[in-house]
């Protein structure tokens, strides 16, 4: 067996998390050169005149087939592996309302034994365990009823393909090759999570608040009493729960006994169980190198810092010693599924019990339905008063109930985020919004793209077309009376971030032709179309974007010869971020990166560390943690949260920045200012703020055009920055800290900071260039983080969409055909308008589907029971999207300065209330519970 090559070490750079080193080596690392060499990757195409991106970084490869992901990868793939590939699959219990009594192998015969068999009882004796976020029992012990459907019993490990393909086609849909015991019923346990965001205004929209969550508290239960939670008791004297409780008990006697000019929608609404469908099924291959104690592991994740604290916690304890783990990230497609996976720490067993041969456990398409992470089913029971006079909405009382299956993962964060979403783009006075994520059997639900604000949102945009219909108004004019502006506040108390335009985007909709047209064409489509009905309907939502704990590493780098580097945390999962952040250097640098590194985890030319928990914290804690200037609230976030565009962005924007002002900046004043009197530079006024690329030049107030080049070359003999690698952190505000650098006191919005100089430097400042790379790690003067009442605020940046959808009835078969669809999109300053675009379009379909088609049972006759896939699931195909009919407008940005907006999530939103509400206007009848069938549309129409 070959052990590790000494000789690749070089490219690797460790961190020790429990006692276990980590080396990284992401995809497109040295690790691959063999298969970077096939130039699967290809530099930008940049347009320096108009800043313009021809294809993305990974386009080509997407285009021909050719693009790499973890499933891709086998053992003679890696250039230190032993070359045999194993191959693995796990066992499932497929019920979940009687005991497991292990599992019964006789179908496989003596030809299709396992070579290695690996159960519970392996996993204990060997110290082995999920770790803590991801519960118990990773492998169900005999005796014990499974948590949920699909709870995995066994391990199966095959040294070849042959018979490992065939072992599993044996047991495929065998439910007799599960034992089972005594029938006790489903498990029982208290919610996940539980939350409640109470609001009551002031006098005006602006003024301040009698009571909110950011100004006071949110509300959390004191217990639970047969899974059912226990608030506080209402009195407005008391505790600051107390008091928001009595509030919500003024509001819901208002709701019981409301004025006579009040108009109170009273309705349930509910939204199924879906599939994220990623590209790629969840897979890891893992080899563990016993002699040498070091366990290698290739993985698709969207957080592959996760993945490195997980393991080196659950490797800690391991009696099968690992000293080391080397792990290698690639590009994958989650749409939020391949965020907090457990799949990698399964991938982790495997190999440590592959008796020294790489393991390959690999979901296929029916494993993947049974396992993977689910969107969450919620129920939600709407009352909103809105004053009939006026047509202002008055109070909004939910509850929500997020099904977070059978293992907690975000259940409660998504069930807290659906619920401060579903104020949608209205502002409301008065709120009592309360939140639970209940424990069930179901497959394990989690973070899939939406997190909660699909479910909730759709719903608001439902209720308000149902209440326009009841006062006799246009669904948009009543919008338009109740859209939040600018200043005035969420339902937790909090101004969002800028300038909201949803009332933008509502009047653009209004004068569409689609909507101004919809009478007459309704009545000229049916007139021509005997036996089917016509609708056009609406829905405009705004969303968050971000988490309120993000932080992200960067480094950029500048050679003398101009070629600019990059090295980022953030994970390719196919929304284009690799390209979009070799871009957004480009206002500073005057083109893109030439190359680019992501998926990086470990950091030693910045050592920063972080504890405690950013969102829990006591402020004393906090603000002791913070005198330590390596000290930071979080490490850095995965792909997640529409988080890109605007967090990630930041972080490279403000090391490019500061390569620009502490290094090119001062290069290009020494050229312009080179010779007799001042050179060129003398006559004029030269100054930073008014210094502009052209072209791939930078020039100021008439100076002589300078190549990148030529600048790179001066910064490095006059021994400026020439790199710099900054960590950032956001708690709805960005952090900021003061630094010295070269005799000057910068203020940045970054908490840390390393510089590397030139090599005209001088030798006291080559003295502190003493990281691994040679960069002088910089101590910050002071730091200014965001208060942890901050977290109360849950969200303040926000991008809009509306939606507008021209559908047609069949009234035989109940058939729903989207004829076309236009969306108006609000994001910021676009990075690459062709990504966004992408987005859009994507976002549009998984909308599309949610409204009309996906669908999954919770229970017993669900993916849990391992018989589904796509010839059941109707994920939507071209026909079914108005391909060719769609259009879309983007507002333009309100200045250059605009921030581009994360919008991954929001595009995906409003056509599902756009269907639901153009189904309505065609056939007068609303539904309120998700997909909307044809089955269900025969129903009603019967």
């Amino acid at each position: 067996m070959q052990g590790f090559d000494a000789s690749r070490r070089s490219f690797l750079r460790t961190s020790v998390v429990a006692g276990v080193s980590v080396y990284l080596a992401p995809l497109g690392s040295p690790a691959f050169a063999a298969l970077f060499e096939e130039k699967l990757l290809t530099p930008i195409a940049w347009n320096g005149v108009d800043g313009s991106v021809k294809f993305r970084i990974d386009g080509i490869a997407k285009a021909t087939g050719a693009k790499i992901f973890a499933r891709d990868i086998r053992a003679r793939d890696m250039p230190h592996w032993p070359p045999q590939q194993s191959h693995a699959f796990v066992l499932r219990a497929t019920k979940a309302d009687r005991t497991y009594q292990g599992f019964d192998l006789s179908a496989l015969g003596d030809e299709l034994k396992p070579d290695r068999v690996v159960t519970a009882e392996d996993l204990v004796r060997d110290g082995l365990a999920f770790p803590a976020f991801y519960g118990e029992d990773m492998l169900l012990p005999a005796g014990k009823t499974p948590a949920y459907l699909g709870h995995a019993v066994a391990i199966l490990i095959y040294h070849d393909f042959a018979r490992f393909r065939f072992a599993k086609d044996k047991l495929k849909f065998r439910e007799d090759a599960i034992r089972y015991g005594e029938t006790t019923g489903p498990l029982e346990r208290d919610p996940w999570g539980t939350f409640r965001y109470v609001r009551v205004g002031g006098d005006t929209p602006y003024a301040d608040d009698v009571y909110s969550s950011l100004k006071d508290s949110p509300i959390f239960p004191t217990g639970y009493r047969k899974r059912e939670p226990v608030w506080p008791e209402a009195n407005a004297h008391g505790k600051l729960d107390q008091a928001g409780m009595e509030h919500a008990a003024r509001i819901a006697a208002e709701l019981d006994q409301p004025p006579a000019d009040w108009l109170v929608h009273d309705r349930e609404y509910a939204t199924q169980s879906t599939d994220t469908s990623a590209l790629e099924p969840d897979n890891a291959n893992g080899w563990y190198d016993a002699a040498n104690r070091v366990l290698h592991l290739v993985i698709p994740t969207q957080s592959p810092q996760e993945v490195v604290q997980s393991a080196g916690e659950m490797l800690a304890k391991s009696r099968p010693p690992v000293e080391k783990l080397f792990l290698h990230p690639c590009y994958t497609v989650g749409y939020g599924s391949k965020d907090h996976c457990n799949f990698p720490f399964y991938g982790i067993v495997a190999a440590l019990y592959g008796d020294g041969r790489p393991v390959h456990l690999a979901n296929d398409r029916y494993e993947h339905f049974q396992t993977a992470l689910k969107r969450h089913a919620f129920r939600m029971h709407y009352r909103i008063a809105v004053d009939r006079r006026s047509g202002l909405l008055q109070s909004f009382q939910g509850t929500f109930e997020a099904n977070g299956g059978g293992r907690c993962n975000f259940s409660p964060s998504v069930a807290m985020v659906g619920a401060t979403a579903a104020q949608s783009i209205y502002y409301v006075p008065k709120n009592d919004l309360a939140t639970v994520a209940i424990a069930s059997r179901a497959i394990d639900a989690g973070s899939a793209r939406g997190y909660g604000t699909l479910q909730s949102m759709a719903a608001t945009e439902m209720a308000m077309d149902a209440m326009a219909a009841e006062l006799g108004l246009d669904p948009i004019e009543f919008r338009l009376r109740n859209v939040l502006k600018s200043g005035m506040k969420n339902t937790q108390g909090a101004i969002p971030a800028g300038a909201i335009r949803a009332d933008e985007v509502l009047e653009k909709a209004r004068k569409h032709p689609l909507w101004t047209n919809r009478a007459k064409r309704k009545t000229e489509y049916e007139a021509a179309h005997p036996g089917r009905r016509y609708g056009v309907g609406f829905g405009c939502v705004q969303k968050d974007f971000g988490t309120g704990a993000e932080s992200s590493f960067v480094r950029i780098e500048v050679a003398p010869d101009g070629r600019i580097e990059l090295w980022h945390t953030g994970a390719e999962m196919g929304t284009g971020m690799s390209t979009s952040q070799a871009v957004i250097g480009a206002r500073w640098l005057g083109r893109p990166a030439d190359a680019a590194h992501f998926s990086i985890t470990d950091w030693a030319d910045l050592p920063m560390v972080s504890s405690g928990d950013p969102y829990t914290m006591a402020q004393a804690d906090a603000d002791r943690a913070a005198k330590d200037p390596r000290w930071t609230p979080s490490y850095c976030s995965p792909s997640s949260a529409s988080n890109s565009a605007y967090y990630y962005s930041h972080a490279t924007s403000e090391a490019a920045r500061l390569l620009f002002e502490h290094g090119l900046w001062p290069a290009a004043l020494a050229l312009w200012g080179a010779g007799i009197g001042g050179g060129q530079a003398a006559p004029l006024v030269v100054r930073r703020e008014e210094a502009r690329w052209v072209d791939g030049r930078l020039t100021c107030a008439g100076m002589q055009p300078l190549a990148l080049a030529d600048l790179a070359k001066k910064a490095h003999e006059q021994g400026g920055v020439t790199g710099a690698v900054v960590h950032v952190f956001n708690r709805w505000q960005w952090a900021e800290s003061d630094w010295d650098i070269d005799g000057q006191r910068v203020r940045a919005p970054v908490d840390g900071l390393s510089l590397r100089y030139g090599a005209g430097a001088s030798a006291a400042k080559k003295a502190l260039m003493k990281s691994p790379n040679g960069f002088h790690v910089l101590e910050r003067k002071s730091v200014s983080y965001p208060p942890m009442q901050r977290n109360n605020a849950a969200v303040t940046y926000y991008s809009a969409v509306g939606t507008l959808a021209e559908v047609a009835v069949e009234l035989a078969s109940g058939k729903v055909d989207l004829l076309s669809h236009h969306s108006i999109m609000e994001c910021g300053t676009p990075i690459v308008p062709q990504l966004v675009s992408g987005q859009l379009q994507g976002g549009l379909a998984m909308g599309i589907g949610h409204a009309l088609h996906e669908y999954l049972p919770l229970y017993e006759d669900g993916p849990g029971n391992g018989t589904w896939n796509f010839n059941r699931y109707h994920l939507p195909r071209g026909s079914d999207v108005a391909v060719w009919t769609q259009t879309a407008e983007i507002l333009p940005p309100l200045s250059a300065s605009d921030p581009p907006k994360g919008m991954a999530e929001v595009v995906m939103i409003p056509v599902v209330a756009a269907i639901v509400n153009g189904i309505a206007h065609a056939i007068g009848h609303r539904f309120t519970e998700l997909p909307v069938t044809p089955e269900k549309i025969r129903e009603v129409l019967a």
